[in-house]
């Protein structure tokens, strides 16, 4: 058996295993929903419509026209690099791999206004629940491949690239829950629901903290690890108050389009694209001028 027929037994069995875990996630998700409108927890229905309605386009438009664009750019890529050799240490330092690279995705999609405008959906919900990790921004897969190249020229290739990226992507899915608590020494190590709870919140102190996807280790080592203490406030700072799945996905878009129109040079328009959410020119900050997008 070549090379080859190895990468495409590995991916088809993987995706058979994402496929059962998306079914088993998928009974979670509804048994949490009826649980909690029969228990009264859950009085609005409204975000959750909402996220539903969100993942199902993402679902469509990841399968077909961007999810091509993902694949394609780092095919392009391959001729470009050496590969490793198939082996099980191989595959687990891609799994690492993936993860370092998703902390840097993440924490990049926060600092990077142009990016925060597309993860700001993510974090847009004032609820946290199963549903809310559904609500993935629609050009999501325009995006990520680009950070997954270093990857790719490293010798990794494509499908461990790809397969890496699916188990990173796939782990949070669980995490979006209130209902467990803290568990201990887990929470320094992994990414669990306690750890992601603080991601998520709008607190001063959790801004910004917590990016790893399945180790938490790295957030530790880069210094923006932060515990669970106070209660969360879920969402960002200034609420979108909308159920509108366009508004959720394009309206920081809005915001930054309106930002560098009115920008009074080049220097200040890449400062609204490039710099932090929340950047102002030196002028503007002083005078208390601005726009200052969302945080969460």
């Amino acid at each position: 058996m070549d090379t080859y027929e190895v990468q495409f037994d590995a991916f088809s069995n993987v995706f058979d295993i994402l496929g059962i875990a998306g079914l088993v996630f998928l009974f979670a998700l509804v048994s949490e929903t009826l649980w909690d409108v029969i228990t009264g927890t859950r009085k609005k229905l409204g975000e959750t419509v909402a996220n539903s309605a969100i993942a199902i386009v993402s679902a469509l438009l990841e399968r077909t026209t961007f999810g091509l664009v993902f694949v394609i750019g780092l095919i392009l890529i391959t001729p470009f690099a050496f590969e490793i050799q198939q082996s099980w240490w191989s595959w687990a330092l891609a799994l690492i791999a993936a993860d370092f690279t998703y902390y840097w995705l993440h924490r990049l999609q926060h600092e990077v206004r142009i990016f925060w405008a597309n993860h700001i959906v993510h974090h847009s919900s004032p609820e946290y629940n199963f549903t809310t990790a559904l609500r993935i921004a629609w050009v999501d897969a325009l995006i990520d491949w680009i950070f997954f190249i270093p990857m790719i020229l490293a010798g990794f290739g494509l499908v461990q690239t790809v397969i890496s990226y699916l188990v990173v992507l796939t782990y949070p899915s669980w995490i979006h829950k209130e209902k467990v608590g803290k568990l201990g020494l887990l929470d320094r190590i992994f990414n669990t629901p306690s750890v992601h709870r603080v991601h998520h919140g709008s607190n001063p102190q959790y801004i910004d903290k917590n990016y790893g996807g399945i180790l938490i280790l790295w957030d530790r080592l880069f210094g923006t690890y932060e515990p669970e203490v106070e209660k969360v406030i879920y969402g960002v700072t200034e609420p979108i108050n909308s159920i509108n799945p366009l508004v959720i996905n394009f309206r920081e878009y809005l915001f930054i389009f309106r930002d560098v129109r009115q920008a009074k040079s080049i220097g200040e328009a890449c400062g609204y694209l490039f710099r932090g959410p929340g950047w102002e020119p030196e002028g503007e900050r002083e005078a208390g001028a601005g726009v200052i997008p969302d945080k969460g």
